[in-house]
């Protein structure tokens, strides 16, 4: 008897130390897994945001180009005291007229008050090229009066109206000479980059052009043509202005004064 509980206690021993043992291992590697250094992954630089994913970044704020908008009814009643004291834009084209009859509902407000706080001022068409041309020509008459021009105007051409290129192309030349001969000078064209390529390449060397492309390098023509103006965002924010609105800015060695309204 007195050997069966020697031999108990022995097992109750061998257990509890095994048990202990057990619990020492358990610790032992809970720690290594804490104190386990883990690499860290090196940061990935971000590039900054560019005026088309953050509409509030202003161009004009880093860079010396001369800046400008256009502007029409879309935009609203615009605080011109606002736009004129504290965004940095040097000239302002505004829609006058569309096709034969239209005229926007904005435009004279938006000349008086534009001229009133200091922005250099221009006014454009929105060319319809099946529409009858001397009612076009004579609805942007009406409201394009040279006394209140400081910039030549500006004609927008952005679509053919489902005619050929060619057709196309000889209303929008016999225009442009209606237009050089009422105003006494060659108006400047506006067109989109893909539109110019696909119809225009080639046929207005003798017409200064403001082209629009929003992306965050300058368009390139197919003809390698030379263009004054890049119309760049549509989507700019100005202070006094409460929707979106189109930037643009003078290319490379130009001059404002090339656009200079001859009286």
């Amino acid at each position: 008897m007195k050997r069966i509980t020697i031999f108990l206690a022995f097992l109750l021993c061998f257990a509890a130390c095994a048990d202990v043992s057990a619990k020492t291992r358990k610790k032992t590697r809970k720690r290594a897994r804490t104190t386990r250094v883990v690499k860290k992954r090196k940061a990935v630089p971000q590039k900054p945001p560019t005026i088309h994913e953050n509409p509030y970044l202003c161009c004009e704020d880093t860079c010396n180009h001369v800046h400008g908008i256009d502007m029409s009814h879309y935009q609203g009643e615009v605080f011109w005291e606002t736009v004129g004291q504290n965004a940095k834009q040097s000239y302002v084209y505004l829609k006058a007229t569309e096709g034969g009859d239209r005229i926007d509902a904005q435009y004279e407000r938006n000349i008086d008050l534009a001229h009133r706080h200091g922005l250099k001022v221009g006014s454009y068409h929105f060319f319809r090229p099946t529409t009858n041309l001397s009612l076009q020509l004579e609805n942007f008459k009406k409201q394009c009066l040279p006394g209140e021009q400081d910039l030549i105007p500006m004609l927008d051409v952005e679509t053919t109206g489902k005619l050929s290129t060619v057709e196309f192309c000889d209303s929008l030349i016999k225009f442009l000479g209606m237009m050089e001969e009422a105003y006494h000078q060659k108006p400047l064209i506006y067109t989109f980059r893909n539109f110019y390529n696909k119809h225009l390449a080639g046929l207005l060397n003798d017409y200064q052009l403001m082209i629009a492309m929003y992306a965050d390098e300058p368009p390139v023509l197919a003809d390698n043509r030379d263009y004054i103006i890049w119309q760049y965002t549509c989507k700019g924010r100005i202070v006094g202005v409460g929707t979106q609105v189109d930037k643009s800015r003078l290319m490379g060695d130009h001059e404002l004064r090339e656009l200079r309204y001859i009286h």
